[in-house]
């Protein structure tokens, strides 16, 4: 996939959301959106060990969600602005759904969400009788 020069693989966007799956990582992300942070000064904000915080640094890290930059013998964590920016191009759309998302656009809304009530019995509006356009 490449939108607009930037080629991010689906399996890897799929890890970057796995990392961003856990609270804690999260948390930490939204403090280094403040500032950079050093491990010290994370471990007494989330009440775990300094290796549990350098083990989600690691992760964020893997998917190249936080950079290092070494000052004197500590290492600071910041966002990595820039990797967030490929993972929204890359979702915008997801490869695979431009088809859909046209289709689903020049559909309208489905029966079921309509507000008027329709003749059809409920039973046969399903997601695969959507998919297959046997329901309009």
């Amino acid at each position: 996939m490449d939108p607009g020069g930037i080629d991010v693989d689906i399996r890897e966007l799929a890890d970057v959301f796995k990392a961003l799956g856990d609270p804690t990582r999260l948390q930490i992300l939204a403090l280094l959106n403040v500032r950079d942070c050093c491990v010290c000064e994370l471990v007494p904000l989330f009440g775990i060990s300094q290796p549990a915080v350098s083990k989600h640094l690691a992760r964020l890290r893997a998917a190249r969600l936080v950079r290092e930059n070494r000052r004197g013998q500590w290492v600071f964590y910041s966002l990595n602005r820039e990797r967030l920016k490929e993972i929204v191009a890359a979702i915008d759309p997801l490869p695979g759904l431009s088809g859909p998302l046209k289709e689903l656009a020049n559909r309208g809304p489905a029966p079921m969400c309509s507000a008027e009530p329709t003749t059809g019995t409920p039973a046969a509006v399903t997601p695969t009788a959507v998919i297959k356009g046997e329901v309009r």
